[in-house]
C-alpha cells in the first residue's frame, strides 16, 4: 500500500517492460532497438490477449501497427514448444491476401529473427539449396509462399529441405502446399492461424481457398482476424471457425466543428483534404501540389482507376510534373518479377519518387515515409477511400490525402457521403492551389505532343479511356457519379486524347469529335510507332491495303470488321480468347474425327475417301465460279469513295 498522502506511479500500459513476464527478454530489446519505443494501442490491448490463448478479432485505422501486433505472440508462442520440432510440421501460418503484403511480413519477421541466436543461426542455411540441419533447442523457421517468383514445385522442394514450422502465405500457393502429403498440421504442434487483411480474405475469391486452408489446419488451435475494417465481415467470422473471440477495436476521435467528438476511421497524423476541378485541371494541380508544399514529399503516391492508365501516363507525366522526381509504375497486371522490382524500387528510394499504381496498392503494404497521396478519381469501391488514404500518415508520421472531385454533384454529394461513412474530409487550403484554364491547356498540349512521338501512346490512350469510363460506370455509389454528366471534351483534354475513341457512351454525343480540329492535323498513315517491328508490321498492313484497293480487290465492310476487331482486341483481348477457345474446339474435333475413322472396317473406309474427294471436288468448282463472278463485276471492292481510317485507332 502507498504511504499515505502519496498517489502510487501508475505503470505505462504501451511500455514494452509491461510484457516483460509474457514476452522473451530478445523479443523486447529487438524491438526497441527498431525504433519502436513503446506499443501502440492495437499492439497493447491485442499481444497480451492472444499470449492467454485468446482467439482476437482485431479492427484498427491502417498504419496502426496491426503487423507487430501479431508476429511477436506468433513468435513467442513458437518458441515456448514444449515437444522439440519434427520435420516438415508446421506450426503457425500467417495468410495475407496480396503477394507484397505477404513478402513485407515475411521482412518484418526476418528483421527480428537476428537477436534470437538459434533462430539467427539458420537464416543464412534458408538461402542454400541443403538440407538444413535441425536445432536442439526451438526456433524460428519461416517461409515465404507467393506466386510469381516460385512455382509450387519449387515452394514444395524448399519446404522438404528446410522444414519451416512458420509459413507465411497467400491463399491459392498456401492450398497447393498443404494439400501435399508431406507437410503436417498435426494438433499437437499446430499453435496458431493468423488472417492479415480479414475482411478481403472473406470477400469473393478468396472464400473457398480459406476453406480448405482451414480443413487442413486443427480446430484446437488459436486464431486471430486483423484488419482495418473487420466489422464488416463479422458475418462470415463464424465460417472461420473462432471459439469465443475477444474483439479489439483501437479507433481515432476528433474534436469536430462545435465541439463534437467523432469517431474517424484514419489515424490523426493522416490529413484528409480534396480539391474541386475540371478533369482537365488534375493532373496541373497534382503538380502545383508537389511544387508548392513546404516541405517537398519524399515519396508521393498517385492512385489511378484502372491499369491502363497507369500504363499510358507513366509516359506522359514526365510532361508536366516538376523536374527531379522519380517516376514507379505498379499494378496488377505486369509480371510479378517487375512488380516486385518496381515496388522495392519504390520502398528503397532515397531520391523524392512518385508510385503512379491502382488499388493493388491500396491494402496492407507499409511503405515507409509516404508524405502524400493523390486520387485523381474516388475509387470505384469507397471501402479503398481508407486503404487509399493510409498509405500516409502511418506510425503517428505526418501525411497528406487529397482527392479530387469535379464540381457539381460529385463534390456536393459525395463529401456528406464520406462523413457518414465516418471518414470526414475538407476542403484543401493550403497550399493554395490554383490552376488557370490556360495552365490547363498548356499541360493538355505538353502531353500531346508526347503522344504524336508515338502511335503506341495514342493506343494505350484509347485502350486507357475506355477502361477509365468502363472502372467509372462500375461505381458502387452509382447515383454519385454519373457517366452522362461527363463534360467529354474536357475528359478528353484530361487524357491528351488525340482521337476520340469509338464507344456506346459517345453515340448521343453531339460535341467536336476532331477535339478542336486534334484529330484532323494528324496524318494517320505517317503516324509511326517507335518499335522498329509494330512499324514495319502497321506498314506492311498498310501496303496492301494501297495494293488491294488499286487492283479492286477492296471489300469496304470486311475491312472495317477487320479494323473494329483489332480496336476492340487491344481494349478487351475478347476476339484472343474467342481463337484460344476456337483452337481447342478444332483439336477436339480432329481429335474425335481420327478416332472415328480409325474405327472404321476397310469397306467404310473406301467410303470415307471417296466421300472427301467429291466434297473436295464441290470446294473447287464453288471457288471457280466466284473468281468468274468477280472478273464478270470488273473487280467492285467499292470504288474510289473508299475512306482509310488509318490501322491501329
Amino acid at each position: 500500500m502507498a504511504p499515505s498522502g502519496k498517489v502510487a506511479p501508475q505503470k505505462d500500459r504501451r511500455a514494452w517492460d509491461a510484457l516483460s513476464l509474457s514476452l522473451a527478454e530478445w523479443i523486447i530489446e529487438a524491438v526497441t532497438s527498431l525504433g519502436f519505443s513503446r506499443m501502440t494501442p492495437v499492439q497493447a490491448d491485442t499481444i497480451p490477449l492472444f499470449l492467454k490463448n485468446r482467439d482476437v478479432v482485431v479492427e484498427a485505422v491502417t498504419g496502426s501497427g496491426k503487423t507487430l501486433a501479431f508476429l511477436l505472440p506468433v513468435i513467442q508462442k513458437l518458441l515456448s514448444q514444449d515437444e522439440p520440432q519434427k520435420r516438415h510440421h508446421v506450426s503457425a501460418i500467417i495468410v495475407s491476401p496480396t503477394r507484397e503484403l505477404a513478402a513485407q511480413i515475411h521482412k518484418v519477421l526476418l528483421s527480428l529473427l537476428p537477436f534470437h541466436p538459434p533462430s539467427a543461426e539458420i537464416l543464412p542455411l534458408l538461402k542454400e539449396d541443403e538440407k538444413r540441419p535441425m536445432t536442439s533447442g526451438p526456433a524460428v523457421v519461416p517461409q515465404l509462399i507467393v506466386g510469381g517468383s516460385t512455382t509450387p514445385s519449387q515452394d514444395l522442394s524448399t519446404f522438404l529441405r528446410h522444414s519451416p514450422n512458420l509459413l507465411v502465405a497467400t491463399p491459392g500457393r498456401l492450398v497447393e502446399l498443404l494439400a501435399s502429403p508431406h507437410v503436417h498440421c498435426p494438433t499437437s504442434t499446430f499453435e496458431v492461424l493468423v488472417l492479415d487483411e480479414a475482411d478481403r480474405l472473406l470477400d469473393l475469391g478468396f472464400k473457398q481457398d480459406l476453406q480448405r486452408i482451414l480443413s487442413f489446419v486443427p480446430k484446437q488451435r488459436r486464431t486471430g482476424l486483423f484488419s482495418a475494417s473487420v466489422s464488416e465481415a463479422v458475418g462470415e467470422i463464424i465460417r472461420v471457425g473462432l471459439r469465443y473471440p475477444v474483439k479489439v477495436t483501437v479507433k481515432v476521435k476528433s474534436l469536430a466543428a462545435g465541439g463534437v467528438i467523432e469517431e474517424k476511421k484514419t489515424p490523426a497524423s493522416l490529413q484528409l483534404r480534396y480539391m474541386v476541378c475540371p478533369a482537365s485541371h488534375k493532373l496541373p494541380a497534382v503538380a502545383q501540389l508537389l511544387q508548392n508544399l513546404d516541405l517537398k514529399p519524399q515519396k508521393t503516391i498517385i492512385f489511378f482507376s484502372t491499369c491502363a492508365a497507369v500504363d499510358y501516363y507513366q509516359h506522359l507525366l514526365p510532361s508536366i510534373l516538376p523536374e527531379g522526381l522519380n517516376l514507379v509504375p505498379l499494378h496488377g497486371k505486369q509480371p510479378s518479377n517487375t512488380r516486385e522490382k518496381n515496388f522495392a524500387k519504390f520502398s528503397n528510394s532515397v531520391l523524392p519518387t512518385v508510385l503512379l499504381t491502382t488499388d493493388v496498392a491500396a491494402r496492407g503494404l507499409d511503405i515507409p515515409q509516404v508524405d502524400l497521396v493523390v486520387q485523381l478519381d474516388p475509387p470505384t469501391d469507397p471501402k479503398a477511400f481508407i486503404h487509399r488514404s493510409g498509405r500516409a500518415g502511418r506510425a503517428g508520421r505526418r501525411g497528406l490525402s487529397v482527392l479530387f472531385l469535379r464540381p457539381g454533384r460529385e463534390v456536393d454529394e459525395y463529401v456528406p457521403y464520406l462523413a457518414v461513412r465516418k471518414t470526414p474530409i475538407e476542403l484543401l487550403s493550403y497550399p493554395a492551389i490554383e490552376v488557370s484554364d490556360v495552365e490547363a491547356a498548356k499541360a493538355t498540349e505538353a502531353m500531346r505532343e508526347v503522344a504524336r512521338k508515338d502511335r503506341a501512346l495514342h493506343d494505350k490512350a484509347q485502350k486507357g479511356f475506355v477502361s477509365w469510363v468502363r472502372s467509372f460506370t462500375a461505381h458502387t455509389a452509382s447515383a454519385i457519379f454519373k457517366v452522362t454528366e461527363l463534360d467529354w471534351t474536357d475528359m478528353a483534354n484530361s487524357w491528351a486524347l488525340l482521337k476520340m475513341p469509338k464507344m456506346p457512351e459517345l453515340k448521343s454525343w453531339k460535341g467536336d469529335k476532331t477535339l478542336g480540329g486534334v484529330s484532323i492535323a494528324i496524318d494517320w498513315d505517317e503516324y509511326r510507332y517507335k518499335d522498329k517491328t509494330r512499324e514495319k508490321n502497321r506498314k506492311e498492313q498498310l501496303r496492301e491495303y494501297l495494293e488491294k484497293k488499286e487492283r479492286g480487290d477492296f471489300d469496304k465492310e470486311k475491312e472495317t470488321k477487320d479494323m473494329k476487331r483489332k480496336r476492340n482486341d487491344a481494349w478487351s483481348g475478347k476476339h484472343e480468347k474467342e481463337d484460344v477457345r476456337v483452337e481447342r474446339r478444332e483439336k477436339r474435333q480432329k481429335k474425335k474425327e481420327k478416332k472415328r475413322l480409325e474405327g472404321l472396317d476397310e469397306e467404310e473406309k473406301v467410303k470415307e475417301q471417296e466421300l472427301q474427294k467429291l466434297i473436295q471436288e464441290v470446294r473447287r468448282r464453288n471457288a471457280e465460279k466466284e473468281r468468274a463472278d468477280n472478273e464478270g463485276q470488273g473487280g467492285g471492292g467499292g470504288g474510289d469513295d473508299d475512306e482509310f481510317e488509318g490501322f491501329g485507332d
